[in-house]
């Protein structure tokens, strides 16, 4: 398993970062899950957006950049029960949709390795001005 990435402005701190590297947009992982969008369709939306925002958050790949692309599939997922339940099946092109959607956030086995979790759940051990009392000063 290689090692994580480094964020970039570590790799500036130490001198390490590449030239030919691709400058990308890091975007924070959210602090709390947001309440779910009032346009979604149905319940079977509002419980897949329950659903999804908490798995995506424990991960931390919740984003303020990501929360309409999810709200879209949670309103996709929705309409697509909707249709199941009422004994019609949905078209092969809203299937697809949701498919491509739902890969973006590598909520299926083929994209599930493609995305990385951020780091919403590490500590860094000098955010607080340095070790905490009690601890052994190294």
């Amino acid at each position: 398993m290689p090692p994580p990435k480094q964020p970039k402005s570590l790799k500036l701190l130490k001198g390490s970062r590449r030239i030919d590297e691709n400058d990308s947009l890091e975007l924070p992982p959210l602090e709390d899950i947001p309440p779910p969008p009032d346009w979604l369709p149905n319940s079977h939306a509002l419980r897949e957006w329950e659903r999804l925002s908490g798995l995506l958050h424990a991960n931390g790949l919740l984003t303020e950049g990501c929360l309409s692309p999810l709200a879209h599939l949670c309103a996709l997922h929705g309409k697509i029960v909707q249709q199941y339940a009422a004994g019609a099946a949905p078209t092969g092109h809203i299937i697809a949709q949701y498919r491509a959607l739902a890969g973006e956030f590598g909520l299926t086995p083929s994209t599930a390795t493609k995305v990385s979790p951020g780091s919403a759940h590490k500590k860094n051990k000098f955010a607080n001005g340095g070790p905490t009392q009690g601890s052994k000063q190294r």
